[in-house]
């Protein structure tokens, strides 16, 4: 009997190996390694300025992925401790948003592209007292009839709110500020939202909500003085309020297409006023119809929002969630409701009344959790965010 030579051996090994390859479905070597199409447009580089008079995240064009966190101090938490933690998160997050690895990133190839990442910080109650300032500015909220706060979604001492249109760098970024934290605060809450992925609509476009939706047609646009009136203090800083609105999808479901304009007062299609044609045409309040009933009730949310005191306005910024439904439930959706303006209690507390006290969609959406925060300004390369409020 002939027996095979050692050459025929491998290569039939070697044959075996590729056939069992081919059966996987796995491509060549050669195949995976080609490089993108020269026209195929790419954005993970494009990289969004982390120093400057104000945090970045706010004005920013929304991204597509933002993850909202919530950290409590850790008891004994001094203040040069507090110092420390600022500046070292500061570091980090002027590293990853500029596409470089924090400083003890173990996995340094996730964060080569940032995809528009923005990291901005937020301080409650708490950490503003600590640092030696006053929290007048940014005490919890009123209790609204509406309310039915969950613990679990409420308060916060520091907030990270990282933002990109990449969700693999937002989860990397996270967990990087997260091990830069863990010494000194423990996380409270994370919310993680969402919007349409960058460049399935036009830039600038209005985002919808899982109800279907236009969502902040009326909003200050950035870097006009009418934005800059409502939003930053004269030191750099604003507010923001993070409200988690649990929206009750499968009963709106059932309402007719109607009967859900007629509640918010604009139309599905486009987000047009239901006295108008387009979305930024002005409501007319004053309108009827054959009937001689309003066109716009009393009771539309966009009636309830609008104030005649032009100073009651807010910049809305906000992101969708779905979570995993239980028990019958279809879904468990809802809206992370993110404002930012100047003072609380001038601007966002009235509007949140009036909504309070008589909105048509109050029937379907829940406020579960609330949340205020002290955005400080920005800083400059070798400071740190917060450093203002240490030199008070």
């Amino acid at each position: 009997m002939t027996r095979p030579s050692r050459r025929g051996v491998l290569f039939g090994s070697a044959a075996a190996g590729l056939g069992a390859i081919a059966a996987l479905g796995i491509e060549s070597l050669t195949s995976s390694t080609a490089p993108a199409g020269a026209s195929e447009p790419l954005h993970g580089q494009d990289i969004i300025p982390f120093y400057g008079e104000h945090q970045a995240g706010i004005s920013t064009s929304p991204q597509a992925h933002a993850t909202y966190i919530a950290l409590t101090l850790r008891e004994g938490l001094d203040r040069a401790s507090l110092q420390r933690l600022l500046r070292l998160l500061t570091d980090d997050a002027a590293r990853l948003t500029q596409g470089r690895s924090a400083l003890a990133d173990t996995e340094p190839e996730l964060g080569t592209l940032p995809a528009r990442l923005t990291v901005t910080f937020g301080f409650g109650p708490k950490l503003v007292e600590l640092a030696g300032s006053s929290a007048a500015a940014v005490q919890p909220l009123p209790k609204f009839s509406i309310d039915r706060l969950e613990a679990r979604w409420n308060d916060g001492d520091l907030l990270i709110h990282v933002a990109s249109d990449d969700s693999l760098t937002v989860s990397h970024a996270q967990r990087m500020l997260l091990k830069d934290a863990r010494r000194f605060a423990s996380v409270k809450w994370i919310q993680t939202g969402f919007r349409r992925a960058r460049g399935s609509e036009a830039s600038g476009t209005t985002m919808r909500n899982l109800f279907g939706q236009v969502d902040g047609t009326v909003n200050p646009s950035p870097e006009t003085p009418d934005f800059d009136d409502l939003v930053w203090n004269s030191d750099g800083s604003t507010t923001v309020v993070i409200r988690r609105i649990q929206m009750d999808v499968d009963t709106w479901d059932e309402l007719d297409r109607s009967g859900r304009e007629f509640s918010v007062g604009r139309t599905l299609s486009n987000g047009a006023p239901t006295t108008g044609t387009e979305e930024h045409d002005e409501p007319d309040f004053e309108a009827t119809n054959a009937l001689g009933f309003t066109v716009i009730p009393a009771q539309a949310h966009i009636r309830r929002a609008r104030s005649e005191n032009t100073s009651e306005r807010i910049f809305r910024r906000g992101y969708n969630y779905d979570d995993q439904p239980t028990g019958d439930e279809i879904s468990n959706s809802g809206l992370i409701f993110v404002s930012y303006q100047k003072s609380v209690a001038k601007q966002y507390t009235p509007m949140q009344q009036r909504l309070a006290d008589l909105d048509a969609l109050n029937q379907w959406t829940t406020p579960i959790g609330s949340a205020v925060f002290l955005i400080p300004p920005g800083c400059l390369e070798g400071g740190y965010i917060g450093e203002n409020l240490f030199s008070a």
